[in-house]
């Protein structure tokens, strides 16, 4: 039976791709799995399920105490393990508690959707709300960044992270509007800024928005991390499995397996591409993978979803770099 059609579908998170995310981990009893992105735990309660230990990683505080009341915390030992943690930090928070390697790590890139339907978290310009876009809930807001960033700080943040090939004059635009503390009034900027047409097919703002929460919570950064450090606890025969939402994410996921394959090996852009290619920490790299019709029609949030998956080879992990992402100019 499909774990997709044994979620109720009024469920107010629906987990994306579930079925081919369990698929690729076939978890057993006894393995030993991280969800690196906790959410409201729908990955996390299929792999429970099938008798996996579970260590869930979130930096939402929301999410970790909903976790709290599982029954599975309170077994002994516990078969569910939460981290109040950036998965970013799954190497040390694991070793922490005396965990090593693991047996899969499964990561849900980018905001969930409670987040998204909170409005007090000022992720959506669907309904106004704080501008404030954090998944931890502490450091600096959207609105700190927008208020105090000077114009072209705020142009490459549009165009590096939401491809937003306007990016000066709407950067221009919200500096003229500040101070900004809705997300309304942010939208309101945004649209004016662009020529906005009410009812067309897709509203100006999302991009900008995309742009500014991934930057406030320096998310392609954190991923490029947490899959190194998947690399280094996964162990040989382990799968690592990502379900990115827009293409920068899956660019990330795709380059770091393609790189970790050992079929191009990573090289500074200053450096030409070596001869020499390193064995392979990575092999039966999946295709990207995407939801079916029967999923999209109960969950449209899934049309952007890709999953890519593989598994962890004997080779000893690659030495960490964990750089930050490239920024391209502003237009």
């Amino acid at each position: 039976m499909s774990l997709l059609a044994a979620i109720p579908a009024d469920a107010p998170h629906i987990p994306v791709l579930i079925d081919e995310v369990i698929s690729a981990l076939a978890p057993r009893a006894g393995a030993v799995i991280v969800d690196a992105t906790f959410g409201a735990g729908g990955y996390t309660r299929a792999l429970l399920a099938a008798g996996a230990t579970v260590h869930a990683f979130d930096r939402d505080p929301d999410a970790i105490a909903a976790g709290q009341a599982w029954p599975e915390r309170q077994e002994n030992p516990p078969r569910l393990v939460l981290h109040a943690r950036r998965f970013s930090e799954m190497c040390d928070a694991l070793a922490e508690v005396g965990v090593t390697q693991v047996d899969g790590v499964v990561a849900d890139i980018g905001v969930s959707s409670m987040q998204l339907d909170q409005r007090a978290r000022g992720f959506s310009f669907g309904a106004d709300g704080p501008l404030d876009m954090r998944m931890s809930q502490d450091g600096p807001s959207a609105a700190d960044f927008l208020n105090t960033a000077d114009e072209e700080e705020i142009a490459n943040v549009l165009y590096t992270y939401g491809e937003e090939r306007q990016s000066r004059r709407v950067a221009r635009h919200i500096v003229a509007a500040r101070p900004l503390e809705t997300t309304g009034q942010l939208a309101h900027v945004i649209r004016k800024s662009l020529g906005h047409k009410p009812g067309a097919p897709k509203d100006p703002a999302t991009r900008s928005f995309q742009a500014i929460r991934i930057h406030v919570n320096e998310e392609l950064a954190e991923l490029e991390a947490a899959l190194a450090q998947a690399e280094a606890l996964l162990a040989p025969g382990g799968v690592l499995a990502v379900v990115a939402f827009h293409s920068l994410e899956d660019r990330i996921v795709k380059q770091f397996l393609k790189e970790a394959s050992g079929k191009q090996q990573a090289a500074s852009r200053h450096m030409p591409v070596m001869d020499d290619i390193a064995p392979a920490a990575f092999a039966d790299i999946s295709k990207a993978i995407r939801a079916s019709q029967t999923e999209l029609a109960r969950n449209p949030r899934a049309r952007s979803a890709t999953l890519r998956h593989a598994i962890r080879t004997t080779t000893p992990a690659r030495p960490s770099t964990n750089v930050s992402p490239s920024h391209r100019r502003a237009s």
